[in-house]
């Protein structure tokens, strides 16, 4: 599914996070310490090869809400932006932290001066966020950074199963459908 909102093209897909072609970021939903695991950065750190984990070594740890951006390495991106994400039930106000993953990361991505960038669902996993809040956080928090986006002209979201993508697909549809009614 792809949306035109305001010159950004704004899509949801099915695939993995760690082969993105034709994207110059991908958003790592990190842990504090950057290092590999599973899920979303086991991907990243496999793909982009151990010089992603040496340069994240100077970076960390990380707080959640924030972001710090690498090369991308061995991935077929330049950069990657990496996120830690709230555990659900634990780091408080989860919302606005989880909120300030994608602005932190979209602000970056100007900074860089960078055309497009891959989101996956950050804190679905094992940090026990719940989907749909998540993905209505996730994507309410893009729509309203797009105004003010000037490099930034296309935003994925990545997502790793059919369900996920349908639900991103539904909430896409129905913020931008209350959006046109404001």
């Amino acid at each position: 599914m792809e949306k035109l909102v305001r010159g950004v093209v704004i899509e949801c897909v099915r695939g993995n996070i760690a082969r993105q072609r034709n994207i110059d970021v991908v958003v790592n939903a990190a842990n504090a310490l950057l290092q590999s695991g599973g899920g979303v950065a086991g991907a990243i750190h496999a793909a982009a090869g151990p010089e992603l984990a040496e340069e994240c070594s100077h970076l960390a740890p990380i707080e959640p809400g924030q972001a710090v951006v690498t090369a991308g390495h061995r991935l077929p991106n330049e950069y990657v932006i990496h996120c830690l994400g709230p555990v659900y039930g634990v780091d408080e106000p989860a919302a606005v932290l989880l909120a300030d993953c994608y602005r932190n990361a979209l602000r970056i991505a100007e900074q860089k001066k960078v055309n497009s960038v891959a989101f996956p669902a950050i804190s679905t996993g094992a940090f026990g966020y719940p989907f749909e809040a998540a993905t209505e956080i996730a994507i309410k928090t893009v729509l309203d950074a797009v105004p003010g986006l000037r490099y930034v002209k296309r935003i994925r979201f990545v997502l790793y199963d059919q369900a996920q993508l349908k639900g991103y697909e539904t909430i896409l549809s129905l913020l931008l459908s209350e959006a046109r009614k404001v």
